[in-house]
């Protein structure tokens, strides 16, 4: 009974971090759009740099799944390479 319990918790937590991560592409998309008409500062040149960043660790995550016994092959990439999820699905933030 138990492990129903924490697989609804990593649900509901990964559902969170989702919608973060969608969020933080909306944004990256509206200075992506900006950057058309204007020249962006050098606060939102950072912005966009990390959010684009994010989204490229994105791709090799999903891409892993692909491969034959990928569900068994990204926690073990990611136990041997931390940096490889975004930053939303990252359980430490301040790295």
């Amino acid at each position: 009974m138990q492990t129903i319990i924490e697989i609804k918790a990593l649900l509901i937590r990964n559902k969170l971090r989702l919608y973060q991560e969608l969020s933080q592409s909306k944004e990256a998309m509206l200075l992506i759009k900006k950057s058309t008409k204007t020249k962006l500062n050098p606060e939102e040149r950072e912005k966009i740099k990390i959010l684009l960043i994010d989204i490229c660790k994105s791709i090799p995550a999903l891409a892993v799944f692909l491969l034959p016994g990928g569900t068994l092959l990204l926690p073990l990439l990611v136990k041997l390479i931390p940096d490889i999820l975004p930053s939303a699905f990252q359980d430490d933030p301040t790295k």
